[in-house]
């Protein structure tokens, strides 16, 4: 039977049994078949690709195999001096905005304590959130890497395991957006940006024992939160200060609500 032999370098390896890492694999070759087809029934989504070879060559994701086809397959940090490749990543997006899935609360909320603009809605399916991520140029992030397979996902990231700190890192280091993070900039309800309000005009919506210790206050133009540095604002501080690996004392923004 005709095979070809495949083998994934680096990251991509997460997404395979432990009998198929960092090895070469052989596969049968069972009629007309792309490559992405091929790659994507092995378990790695689209997305999270960067470069095809075959038989040294660059490819696209159109590629038809071929029996006794090599095929290597790098993912986006990997780098190689190599000419006339074929990038299979799409041109970045000029603004980095996102949408979450159902799993990915935690992340939603401290992405959007850095001031990110993250769309996140439980109650989306996944024919959805790719409508809304090819309509508003938003990145999908996921746990689902059945989602991320879809044809029509051009922008998408699988986040891994791990703690909140350490996913939101990677994807800050993976799009390289350090410079889009304005902590305590946008409402953790709805996303939308904070604009500033004189304390006088909130007077009667703050409790008695903040009006004596705060006096700058922030407030959402959508869904009416008013935000302010309170007792919770440290512990998100601290959290933020270690996604950014940032010392005490560096971030000055507005603040976590009560």
């Amino acid at each position: 039977m005709p095979n070809v032999i495949i083998r994934f370098y680096e990251e991509l390896n997460d997404f395979l049994p432990e009998n198929s890492r960092k090895t070469d694999v052989e596969v049968p070759l069972k009629g007309k078949r792309s490559i992405k087809d091929m790659i994507e029934a092995l378990g790695v989504p689209h997305t999270e690709i960067d470069l095809i070879l075959v038989n040294n060559r660059s490819v696209d994701f159109n590629y038809i195999l071929q029996d006794n086809d090599r095929v290597s397959v790098y993912p986006v940090f990997e780098l190689l001096n190599i000419t006339n490749i074929t990038r299979l990543r799409k041109i970045p997006l000029r603004r980095n905005t996102f949408i979450a899935d159902i799993n990915l609360g935690n992340i939603v909320k401290y992405m959007r304590v850095l001031g990110l603009d993250v769309y996140h809605d439980v109650s989306l399916s996944n024919r959805e959130i790719i409508e809304i991520s090819n309509q508003k140029n938003r990145i999908i992030l996921t746990q689902n890497k059945k989602l991320l397979k879809f044809k029509d996902v051009s922008h998408g990231m699988f986040i891994r395991q791990g703690t909140t700190t350490k996913q939101i890192r990677r994807i800050i280091e993976y799009l390289d957006i350090q410079k889009d993070i304005k902590p305590f900039s946008r409402c953790l309800r709805c996303n939308s940006l904070l604009i500033a309000v004189q304390k006088n005009n909130v007077l009667d919506r703050i409790p008695p024992k903040t009006k004596e210790c705060c006096h700058e206050y922030g407030q959402c133009p959508s869904c009416d939160k008013i935000y302010w540095k309170g007792t919770h604002f440290m512990n998100m501080e601290k959290i933020v200060r270690q996604i950014l690996d940032q010392p005490h004392g560096c971030i000055n923004n507005m603040a976590k609500c009560k």
